[in-house]
């Protein structure tokens, strides 16, 4: 076999293993379905009755008798229906479900994903501001696990070691850098 044959096998080769892990992203089964494309910083009086899906980032968990709500800080989504890991926030929005669901689980910075209808829209403050927050009866409260910390390694790509391949340098080891944030906490 011609080694441009063998080439133009290693790329294609190459190029549908990436095309086949790129499209890992899977949608949780309580979360799929067809939802229309707002966000509730979007939504008006005449989006009440709709079917949504939104997502974010819990910043409070309020229980009362018969039912608790959960403030939601609304993001965007990704494909697989997360919320994006971003500053840029789409308002927010009350998720009220009957029944107990407990403050230590849905703890403020946790990420959630919520489907439900609109309900309408509910007054409430931020501080002193006086904040419209729309108003969901959840169906299904989709909670995520937290990401995990990425520490990400720079080698240096003017590396030069005239030792190598046999001895070490003398004075230092390899040079890598990190670069990130790792907090070690107790």
């Amino acid at each position: 076999m011609s080694s441009r044959i063998r080439y133009s096998l290693g790329i294609t080769l190459a190029a549908a293993i990436f095309v086949l892990l790129t499209g890992c992203a899977t949608v949780p089964a309580p979360l799929a379905g067809d939802y229309p494309d707002f966000q509730p910083d979007q939504s008006t009086e005449r989006s009440v009755g709709a079917r949504v899906r939104w997502g974010g980032i819990v910043v409070d968990t309020s229980t009362g008798r018969d039912e608790t709500c959960v403030e939601v800080l609304a993001r965007e989504l990704d494909r697989a229906m997360r919320p994006r890991a971003t500053d840029i926030a789409r308002g927010r929005f009350l998720a009220c479900r009957d029944g107990f669901l407990d403050p230590a689980i849905f703890f403020n910075g946790r990420e959630i994903t919520v489907t439900g209808r609109l309900t309408g829209f509910t007054h409430g403050t931020i501080g002193e501001f006086e904040y419209r927050y729309p108003r969901l009866d959840a169906d299904v409260f989709h909670l995520w696990a937290p990401r995990p910390d990425v520490v990400y390694h720079y080698y240096d790509p003017w590396w030069y070691d005239p030792w190598w391949p046999h001895y070490r340098h003398p004075y230092r080891g390899p040079r890598t850098r990190v670069s990130g944030h790792i907090i070690i906490t107790r």
